[in-house]
């Protein structure tokens, strides 16, 4: 049992961006939403949640594209925390501190790494004694991409992506992203080109790539390079040309591969190793291409509780 004195202020919990190493689209089903097979995995660029009590609920934020982040009660992360505390039958307020790292609307589920670090925050502050089955029961309500998110590693999301199984992998990878140096790109509007564009064909349930699982297995960034694939890419490209202009340029300065992440804008670009990552950041950003420019590798952990607390 936690004594008074144990019992925290304050919680703050570390979040990863993800990236689709797959991302297949199925069928558009009644309630709207395409069946997905993807893989995830996490990758070292974090966003922070610091969960701690106050008179109402709130949230402030911090960091890259701040500006961008709405901080009223459309707050995904604040959400998240709402919904937890209406799990669990009514909890005190608290005030949401969100430091941002990931790009905001760029395919990298900057939202939903919020969310995740914000139910894992409060669900340390507030100890609920929920499962992590339970919490990541809560995580499949606010969105596709926040069950992962609790996850982290390299994982199978089917359904609309919420249903996660792990993947065995080795290895790290070693990646360069290029964020959209514009505006986001709005998913729906990239679903609504995918249907266009598939309108009158069959589409078959999605499934993994056999040949992606194998390339995981062996750790090998060479392997896996061919096997990146994402049905989104082409209509992302066409809403924004300029994603295909920098994934020709990242090829053509020695990429492995280079992939739109999720629904877009940011271009995941993969290195075989660290020096090899450096060279492409260093050469994409001299020639014009890409003002922005972060590395990161894969895969790493979930939201986790960092000793760290900023209230």
């Amino acid at each position: 049992m936690t004594s008074p004195l144990e019992t925290p202020m304050a919680v703050t919990v570390r979040a990863p961006a993800k990236i689709n190493l797959e991302l297949f689209v199925g069928p558009r089903g009644e309630d709207g939403y395409h069946a997905l097979a993807t893989v995830y995995q996490a990758v070292s660029i974090h966003d922070e949640v610091t969960a701690a009590y106050a008179d109402e609920w709130g949230c402030s934020v911090s960091g890259r594209d701040a500006d961008r982040v709405p901080t009223d009660e459309s707050n995904l992360a604040l959400k998240a925390a709402r919904a937890l505390a209406e799990r669990t039958g009514g909890q005190d307020p608290v005030h949401l501190s969100i430091r941002k790292e990931i790009p905001v609307a760029g395919g990298m589920a900057g939202g939903s790494a919020d969310a995740a670090a914000a139910l894992v925050a409060c669900d340390a502050l507030w100890e609920t004694g929920l499962s992590r089955e339970q919490l990541e029961e809560v995580a499949a309500d606010l969105g596709s991409d926040v069950p992962f998110l609790l996850h982290g590693g390299t994982a199978v999301g089917s359904g609309r992506g919420e249903v996660i199984t792990a993947v065995l992998a080795k290895g790290a990878y070693h990646w360069v992203f290029v964020p959209s140096v514009d505006t986001g790109l709005s998913t729906p509007a990239v679903y609504r080109a995918f249907d266009e564009r598939r309108a009158g064909t069959t589409i078959e349930d999605p499934a993994p790539s056999a040949a992606l699982m194998s390339a995981l297995r062996a750790g090998d960034p060479v392997a896996l390079a061919p096997v990146l694939d994402n049905d989104l890419q082409p209509d992302a490209i066409d809403l924004r040309p300029d994603i295909g202009e920098v994934i020709e340029a990242a090829m053509g300065f020695g990429a492995l591969a280079a992939i739109v992440s999720g629904s877009g804008p940011t271009v995941a670009v993969l290195a075989e190793s660290t020096e090899g990552a450096i060279d492409l950041a260093v050469s994409l950003t001299a020639s014009g291409v890409a003002g922005d420019i972060l590395r990161a590798t894969g895969p790493v952990a979930g939201a986790h509780i960092i000793p760290t607390t900023r209230v």
